[in-house]
């Protein structure tokens, strides 16, 4: 816990610009070094090679690779997407996505090691609040805001596998995707037996010419019909968690299930 505490620390430290050496150039280091190599290529000791300094001077400065990828990632997302909030919400959703999508084709490493504890630094922050003010700007209660956001966080990611996959496999064997499965003769010609692939093939059915943008307008279809299906029961469903609502026969609507999502809405906007 108190090591956690520290790489809190670490990655909300202001600025330092004294000379030298210095956590900044460090990092600075280390994302050549993993765009080179990807984080399986990472070590302390090439970022101080590449420095041209001893990999114990680096220790001094960040305890330790794990630190050393933290501030990595946060350095690389810098500043969200520039964001026009009179737009309607699927095109400013759709420009965050793909402003995360080119940094992730610059950076591919930054969806490896993905986990559930990565302790978020101020620009991943800045990055998850602009996505879900787009989204809370919608008629989806809280609980789908950040379910979509998680989505579409999966969703750039395992795209960015893919590039990395295919760098990290033309890297160590030296051939490309394209001259691997070029070679495979003895594989093309058992796959008549498979009619639908064949046919497939035959009609260009692996032909794409955009993968991301194919995906990305699939999820966004999916997340326009959550929109409009929600939006034409707002009465109907609590504003906090989604439930349905017993409407009284007269008076006020109610906007929430029950007491405690009252309650529950009102700490978060007390905060």
């Amino acid at each position: 816990m108190t090591q956690d505490n520290e790489r809190v620390e670490l990655l909300w430290r202001d600025e330092d610009a004294r000379p030298g050496l210095s956590p900044d150039r460090v990092v600075t280091a280390a994302v050549e070094v993993a765009d080179a190599e990807g984080l399986a290529g990472l070590s302390m000791r090439k970022v101080a090679e590449h420095l041209g300094f001893t990999t114990m001077s680096l220790y001094r400065h960040v305890p330790s690779r794990e630190h050393l990828v933290d501030l990595m990632r946060d350095a690389v997302l810098d500043a969200p997407a520039p964001d026009d909030t009179g737009a309607p919400w699927r095109e400013r959703l759709k420009t965050a996505v793909r402003h995360g999508w080119e940094l992730r084709k610059r950076h591919p490493w930054l969806a490896e090691e993905r986990s559930t504890r990565h302790l978020p630094g101020p620009n991943a922050l800045a990055h998850y609040e602009h996505l879900l003010s787009i989204l809370a700007s919608t008629p989806l209660p809280p609980a789908e805001v950040v379910a979509v956001a998680g989505l579409l966080g999966r969703f750039l990611d395992a795209e960015a596998l893919a590039l990395v996959e295919a760098a990290r496999a033309e890297r160590d064997s030296g051939v490309s995707d394209e001259e691997f499965w070029g070679a495979r003769d003895g594989l093309w010609s058992r796959m008549s037996r498979y009619p639908t692939l064949t046919a497939l093939w035959e009609t260009g059915g692996f032909e794409q010419s955009d993968p991301f943008e194919f995906g990305l307008a699939l999820l966004l279809d999916g997340v326009e019909l959550r929109i409009a299906q929600r939006d034409g029961t707002r009465d109907e469903t609590c504003a906090m968690c989604g439930g349905p609502i017993e409407q009284p026969a007269s008076g006020r609507p109610r906007a929430y299930c029950s007491r405690s999502c009252q309650q529950r809405a009102y700490r978060s906007r007390k905060r």
